[in-house]
């Protein structure tokens, strides 16, 4: 069996480790305790895995944080920051974090214009950048299985809405699997299976408010 010879990473229509970014905003314990369209254990699961999918390929990562400065809010929940924590965060006031200057800048100082956005809540710090995003003509990639809403109704209709302006909907393994293409590519394969053979379910009753 031999495979075919990689494709331009650069140039592919698929996500590659070289062509996307991951953008990952407000995964913080007041908006992750107010999810009601996935449950709370399955969704926290779902996004440290893509955090660590974004680790292991080395894509450029933005992480935004909303009114941890004027402590109105807390920091990212510490499955996130077990991941993500040696990164920076772009914290701002924003809603919509594209009208936050930094943030906006750092999105487009990673080069790539495939985007994989993940964010708390998908009606809103979701779905108003994403739209502001595609309108700018970036390519947006939602991680549906990651992302959560204040009801199945208001996080459907969201992702409807990006839909229709264009954005592609995803989920965590399709993600991993998209970014690994060949079980020949070794190096990544053991930051692959790590994520797979780590989930017990456990803790069931955590409480993401503290």
């Amino acid at each position: 069996m031999t495979s075919e010879a990689i494709r331009d990473p650069n140039t592919d229509h698929l996500l590659t480790p070289q062509n996307s970014a991951f953008i990952i905003i407000d995964y913080q314990p007041i908006q992750v305790s107010s999810i009601r369209s996935i449950d709370r254990r399955e969704l926290v699961f779902n996004i440290v895995s893509t955090a660590k999918a974004a680790v292991n390929y080395d894509l450029p990562i933005v992480h935004s944080t909303v009114n941890v400065q004027s402590g109105r809010n807390k920091p990212p929940i510490p499955e996130i920051q077990a991941v993500l924590g040696h990164l920076p965060t772009y914290d701002r006031t924003t809603i919509n974090s594209w009208e936050d200057i930094e943030f906006r800048r750092a999105v487009e100082e990673t080069g790539r214009r495939k985007l994989i956005m993940t964010a708390l809540w998908t009606e809103a710090c979701l779905a108003f950048p994403a739209l502001d995003a595609l309108k700018e003509g970036y390519e947006v990639y939602v991680v549906a299985d990651a992302v959560g809403g204040t009801s199945v109704a208001a996080h459907e209709a969201a992702l409807r809405r990006i839909e229709q302006a264009g954005g592609r909907l995803i989920s965590k393994t399709q993600l991993y699997c998209e970014l690994q293409r060949d079980w020949a590519r070794e190096e990544f394969v053991p930051g692959f299976m790590h994520v797979f053979e780590n989930w017990d379910g456990s803790n069931p009753e955590k409480d993401f408010r503290d």
